[in-house]
């Protein structure tokens, strides 16, 4: 206790300039009892005798003088080199701040760097800075060390090493807002250069007294600037976000999503709160937010319906203004998310007849791959697709070879590709650069070749080729299968009776998998079709023809993903499918999930199985 008082006396001796003996003597007349002073005078002086002798604790920041203002007013590094000359009294934070400002105007001047960082003045700045480092304020150091690296002085000079050890000595110290500037300007050197000690100390400094974050501010600049860097600091950062939620605003909300979009961070307890306070607060979005929104919850795959509704309803009345890019992002954010909203997308199609010479043929064929995805058809649809052909025809074989496939398989789920087209991509010095299937982009695309191939070869008939080899339809690597499916399968089992009335899981050579197939008599009974040719598959078995009358039926379970979001409408992909074991000649029989879980014991499904199969015989005798 009497040591702690001696320090603060001293203090008050530092900055008041006082008698020692008067402050003193009033402290201690006014704080100790009287027996107390008799007994302990002569200890008690002898003691304030040393510490007086001693270098004070603390280094006073001095009030501001003339020659603050005049580095603070430097518009060229000729007049803050002025200073050095000898005629200005200079304390220890003045060489710091004089680099500062330096590193400043170099930056806005576009100065010479190396030529100024070279002068003799600056170098004995820069050994005035090393000198006096130790005693350099907290604020001014951290800022004195982003300059060092914005001058992009070498690593291996001794200032620069010298700030940087002084900081790894104080980040324990240092308030918590002095870390975050630290990491907001100085992380992107820090790894660019040698200091990954600093780095890594700064973001255990960062996790370790997150608890001092008290502004919504520092959230967001940590979460941006070093949350992809330690997993632990941004699981503390979303702690903390969710305890300061109440405060945030619409812009900060944007870059807490924008972050968790850009290091694809999947938080459901951040992304649910993020929503809640987007659908209840009146924030007034921007266009920009709304466009940076809808595509971070695409990004993240976040389905949020009220948000979505919001989001599209406040976008419609700005279609009109929107440039293609922004189109052409809004298209593909909604596409991501599976969220078809018709006013919208029609609105989207007309800007595109509106403004076609403003939209580059790679935007519109963004804008196809987004359609087609959500099945979408404008209203307008022969000018508007007439319109698409005209600018993607002369352009379509310069695009990568991936982006080509991707736009033709779009056109080929809109019904909309057109012989030219196919034959582009199906030629063999085309495809054959995606059919060996090495990498998981290469097996992708060559599936979409494999439909592109069915499309041509089922609708339309008046084109003779080229078409993909019958090897490239080869059956790929089984999935795991799902609840639903094996819960169909054992249904289909237990119904037939034997193994060989049905075929599970076949992939035909359209590139689309079967749940099951069965062969049917003029009875619509189930036949045992081991020995029926099936000229269908990709592995084509048997040879014996059907009987006549019989006929093949397939079973396809569609699963929640397969759906369009909050609607009964197939995704582009899957109506594709469809179509084309409908066009190859098979009765094909739909098993929704909605309808499927409805069902709970297993006569009940076994019954609407044989209910769906015969509904299909019907339908195809009806026609």
């Amino acid at each position: 206790m009497a040591s702690r008082l001696m320090q603060r006396c001293i203090c008050l001796l530092a900055t008041h300039q006082a008698s020692p003996l008067t402050v003193i003597g009033s402290l201690r007349l006014a704080r100790a009892p009287c027996k107390m002073m008799t007994t302990t005078h002569e200890s008690t002086v002898s003691t304030l005798d040393s510490l007086l002798n001693k270098e004070p604790l603390f280094t006073p920041y001095p009030w501001p003088q003339e020659v603050d203002q005049r580095i603070e007013k430097a518009t060229t590094p000729e007049e803050l080199l002025e200073l050095l000359d000898g005629r200005h009294k200079l304390h220890h934070n003045h060489a710091a701040l004089m680099v500062i400002k330096l590193s400043r105007l170099l930056a806005d001047k576009h100065q010479d760097r190396d030529s100024l960082t070279k002068d003799a003045r600056v170098q004995k700045l820069f050994r005035t800075v090393d000198s006096q480092v130790s005693s350099v304020w907290h604020g001014t150091l951290m800022n004195l060390l982003r300059s060092f690296y914005t001058l992009q002085l070498p690593e291996d000079f001794k200032p620069l090493r010298s700030v940087e050890q002084e900081v790894r000595w104080r980040l324990r110290r240092v308030k918590y807002k002095n870390l975050a500037f630290l990491a907001e300007t100085s992380i992107p050197y820090m790894q660019e250069r040698a200091s990954k000690e600093l780095l890594t100390e700064l973001l255990m400094h960062l996790e370790r007294r997150w608890t001092e974050i008290d502004d919504c501010r520092t959230v967001v600049t940590l979460m941006t600037k070093a949350g992809h860097l330690s997993d632990a600091l941004m699981d503390r950062l979303e702690d903390k976000f969710l305890e300061l939620a109440e405060q945030f605003g619409p812009e900060d909300l944007r870059k807490v999503m924008l972050t968790l979009a850009s290091q694809n961070r999947r938080s459901v307890p951040l992304l649910r709160a993020i929503s809640y306070h987007l659908a209840q607060k009146p924030f007034t979005l921007t266009r920009g937010m709304l466009i940076d929104f809808a595509y971070a919850y695409g990004k993240l795959n976040f389905h949020q319906t009220q948000i979505f509704q919001k989001l599209a309803a406040e976008l419609l009345p700005q279609v009109s203004s929107m440039t293609p890019s922004e189109i052409t992002q809004c298209s593909k954010s909604f596409a991501f998310l599976k969220w078809l909203n018709l006013p919208l997308f029609e609105a989207f199609a007309q800007h595109v007849l509106n403004k076609a010479d403003s939209f580059t043929p790679l935007q519109l064929g963004n804008v196809i791959v987004a359609f087609a995805r959500l099945n979408f058809h404008p209203e307008q649809e022969e000018q508007f697709f007439s319109l698409v052909h005209k600018k993607l025809e002369p352009e379509l074989a310069k695009w990568n070879p991936t982006l080509c496939v991707d736009v033709v398989w779009s056109l080929c789920i809109l019904q909309q590709a057109q012989k030219a087209q196919l034959r582009e991509v199906l030629r063999q010095d085309f495809s054959s650069q995606f059919l060996d299937g090495k990498t998981f982009q290469n097996q992708n695309t060559c599936q979409k070749l494999i439909h592109i191939n069915a499309t041509a070869q089922l609708e339309h008939p008046e084109y003779t080729g080229p078409f993909l080899p019958a090897l490239a339809a080869q059956p790929t690597t089984s999935r795991k299968m799902t609840p639903m499916q094996k819960d169909v399968q054992d249904i289909l089992k237990g119904w037939l009776g034997s193994a060989d009335k049905a075929r599970f899981g076949e992939t035909t050579q359209y590139g689309w998998e079967l749940d099951a197939e069965l062969v049917l008599d003029v009875d619509n009974q189930p036949l045992p079709m081991k020995d029926f040719v099936a000229p269908h598959v990709a592995q084509p078995t048997g040879t014996q023809p059907l009987p006549p009358g019989a006929k093949r039926l397939v079973f396809l379970r569609w699963e929640f993903p397969n759906f369009i979001s909050r609607s009964k409408d197939l995704l582009g992909r899957f109506v594709m499918a469809r179509r084309h074991l409908q066009a190859a000649g098979l009765l094909v029989v739909d098993v929704p999930y909605y309808e499927w879980l409805e069902l709970k014991s297993e006569w009940q499904k076994g019954a609407y199985l044989k209910d769906k199969m015969g509904k299909a015989v019907a339908e195809d005798l009806a026609k």
